[in-house]
């Protein structure tokens, strides 16, 4: 199934608020291992949350805006005597924040002709006030969570 890292347990804190959600946050924006490129954008991404949202710290308004992407249930394809259902389960923390992750990052790499900074900041404020491309997502995830509830039932 998906492959195991040790990220996890070998994960440190970024060097500049030594959260481990930021780390883990410039690791999965990272591209062909250039970390101190994923870096600069990071917090020049959250230089400009600064701005636009000057009462709260940065790195809250990220924190923030993870959590509100996060789903919190998913659908998950099950075959039950040669039928697929679409069956609505719980997601666990792990899950949640790479799906959050992913979608924000899909979000602003979907965008196009701006610098990627700015892209992240956009998606990131739009997520704290729980809108946007990524919020999106997770309201069409939720959403045919709810509409496959019928089949419950054959949760494993």
């Amino acid at each position: 199934m998906g492959r195991i890292t040790a990220s996890r347990t070998q994960l440190k804190g970024d060097p500049v608020y030594d959260s481990l959600l930021a780390s883990k946050f410039i690791n999965c924006m990272m591209w062909d291992g250039k970390k101190t490129v994923a870096q600069k954008i990071f917090y020049d991404c959250l230089g400009e949350i600064k701005k636009r949202v000057p009462e709260r710290e940065s790195i809250d308004v990220f924190t923030d805006a993870i959590e509100n992407v996060k789903p919190q249930i998913e659908v998950r394809s099950k075959r039950v005597g040669g039928a697929s259902y679409q069956v609505p389960m719980q997601v666990n923390r792990a899950r949640q924040q790479s799906l959050a992750f992913r979608w924000i990052l899909n979000a602003v790499r979907d965008k196009k002709g701006r610098p990627t900074h700015l892209k992240l900041a956009d998606e990131l404020v739009a997520a704290f006030n729980k809108e946007g491309a990524a919020m999106t997502k997770r309201e069409n995830t939720h959403r045919m969570a709810e509409a496959n509830k019928a089949f419950a039932h054959f949760a494993w």
